[in-house]
């Protein structure tokens, strides 16, 4: 006789539920047959028993049998799989059933567990930028306006496109301009105590006493110097990139000149994309439309009219109308902190830095950016300028035009990656343990050394679980 048992699944532990003898030497004895008299023979009751989210039903055979051995031999059990293939006998079968955790098999949320990340790899300066958008979406939505142009109907636009505000979003623009102003103090306050350096020859910037040893310097005469770095003093702009945007009175008004390029002002573009949002900041009027443009495919047909910049009074200083957004001269505008307000002023700084990622990414799910496809220059409105300032890669095909296209939050409000530093007054990093080495954004390894508490989205990144070896011990390692 053939014993088969019902095995209970409950969490890590598999019991035995119940037993079933089959004669194995009857033709009737195949898979289907044995599933059945097991679960005939099961109780309904205890079966029940087990019904609960993270238990389930094991179904399977365990055959037991004596072997033509001596009386000296122990019996034996053995627990045969499935085999699908036709031989003349049967090994046996299982039927599983019931729920397991999601979680256990979430393969997002293992992704999230991982120990270490790498930043992407960088695009070379000899190509263009991807489109955040595929080209394919980008024709298609250009064939579809083309069309509905063609048969004389509007294209249907709804706010922001049109020109209007979104009210939701007004709110969240006031928080990204307040929270741009605390990022910026407190990077200010925090750079009278933590040291920051850069490279003379290349963008390079690193948050520690002294300058890494690390030899991936990509500036001028790099192989005279072995691609070392030639370190000088930090400022703000280091920590926080300046990127600037012409601010407009009318965005869907005419575009920017060449020529009337020096007839607008340069403020930083996350503040022109608040102010574009709802913001009211003296000094910096926008137009606030009543009505909808409308717009035949890719032609605007009615904007409204064209609106006349109202003239600033005398009073108004230009200088202090900057003084709270922009980081020009922030390290001379506040004070050396005391030892007790670091921590406090480090938290801040990067509540206040998560603040503006999470506004701006916000603000530019509705409202239209553009940056070039070839260098750093961002408009914020819905059509890029035509001033003549671009010098990267074949800029002499396009007379100097920006390669316009949609723009990510990153070119907007750029992190500026820097090595992760465990112990800033130890000794350099080193080239030779390069791959042992994290990296975090530039405002976070500075809040970070001053005491802050890092966003878990941070730490695979900086590599906080790997151990660093010795130098002599980095070749060792697999």
């Amino acid at each position: 006789m053939r014993l088969v048992f019902i095995f209970c699944y409950d969490g890590p532990i598999l019991m035995p539920f119940a037993q079933v003898e089959v004669n194995p030497t009857s033709r009737s004895c195949n898979y289907w047959t044995l599933l059945s008299i097991m679960i005939q023979r099961s109780q309904a009751a205890s079966l029940a028993s087990w019904n609960q989210p993270q238990r389930g039903v094991l179904l399977g055979i365990l055959e037991h049998y004596r072997p033509q051995l001596g009386a000296s031999t122990s019996y034996s059990l053995q627990l045969k799989q499935v085999r699908q293939e036709k031989t003349p006998i049967t090994l046996g079968i299982c039927c599983c059933g019931g729920q397991r955790p999601a979680d256990k098999f979430n393969s997002n949320k293992q992704k999230a567990r991982r120990q270490n990340v790498d930043l992407p790899p960088r695009l070379p300066k000899g190509k263009k930028k991807p489109f955040p958008i595929p080209l394919e979406k980008i024709l298609q939505a250009s064939r579809a306006d083309k069309m509905l142009a063609q048969k004389g109907i509007e294209k249907p636009l709804k706010p922001p496109k049109n020109g209007l505000l979104v009210p939701d979003l007004i709110p969240v623009a006031y928080e990204v301009v307040d929270a741009w102003k605390v990022l910026i103090r407190g990077v200010s306050k925090l750079l009278h105590v933590f040291p920051v350096h850069g490279c003379s020859e290349c963008s390079e910037v690193h948050v520690a006493q002294s300058g890494h040893n690390i030899q991936n310097c990509l500036g001028q005469n790099n192989a005279k110097r072995r691609s070392f770095h030639l370190w000088v003093k930090g400022s703000i702009n280091d920590i926080i990139v300046p990127i600037e945007s012409y601010h407009m009175y009318d965005p869907f008004g005419p575009r920017i000149k060449h020529e009337t390029r020096f007839s607008y002002d340069r403020i930083p573009a996350v503040v022109e994309l608040c102010i574009q949002a709802g913001v009211e900041l003296p000094g910096y009027p926008s137009r606030r439309r009543t009505n909808p443009i409308r717009m035949l495919g890719s032609k605007v047909i009615d904007r409204g009219g064209l609106a006349v910049e109202p003239k600033l009074s005398d009073s108004l200083d230009p200088s202090s109308l900057l003084a709270d957004i922009d980081t020009h001269r922030a390290f001379e505008r506040f004070p050396t902190p005391t030892e007790e307000e670091v921590p406090h002023i480090a938290q801040e700084t990067i509540d206040a830095y998560e603040k503006v990622k999470w506004g701006v990414t916000k603000l530019m799910r509705k409202y239209t950016v553009k940056a070039c496809g070839y260098c750093s220059e961002v408009h914020v409105g819905p059509w890029g300028h035509n001033a003549k300032l671009c010098g990267k890669f074949k800029h002499q095909w396009r007379d100097g035009k920006h390669g316009w296209q949609d723009a990510t939050v990153d070119e907007v409000f750029p992190p500026n990656y820097v090595w992760h530093v465990r112990d800033p007054k130890g000794p350099p990093l080193r080239s030779a343990l390069k791959r042992f080495y994290g990296k975090a954004p530039a405002v976070v390894e500075l809040c970070m050394q001053a005491g802050a508490q890092v966003p878990d989205r941070y730490k695979p990144l900086m590599r906080l679980d790997i151990v660093v070896p010795e130098s002599d011990e980095a070749f060792l390692v697999a």
